[in-house]
């Protein structure tokens, strides 16, 4: 019954990426969802958050906590890299600057 009273509710939620084709993913992922996906152009949020984590786990909560704060709506962050065996793991969490920072997200 109390299901009833929120379901034409629509709910913000801010994806913490730049990424066009991450953002595109969850768009089509949460598609007929009660959900209105914002980007952080839609917020007009320019900060970039500092990946310190040593995981990507850690890295998606710095940002969707950080984030989420800046935007005061709940947030949804990933975090992702190449991990290779045969270089122990590597880049791991560096996969965002693999290659040098002045690569963007297609050039690497």
């Amino acid at each position: 019954m109390c299901e009833d009273k929120y379901r034409n509710l629509t709910r913000e939620l801010l994806v913490a990426t730049r990424n066009k084709g991450k953002l595109d993913e969850l768009v089509n992922l949460l598609q007929g969802t009660p959900y209105d996906l914002l980007s952080l152009e839609n917020v007009n949020i320019q900060h970039e958050v500092e990946e310190t984590g040593d995981t990507f786990e850690a890295n998606a909560i710095l940002k969707a906590e950080e984030y989420g704060r800046m935007a005061g709506i709940v947030t949804l962050a990933d975090d992702s890299g190449i991990e290779v065996d045969a270089l122990d793991g590597a880049p791991g969490v560096l996969s965002a600057r693999y290659g040098g920072e002045e690569l963007d997200d297609q050039g690497r």
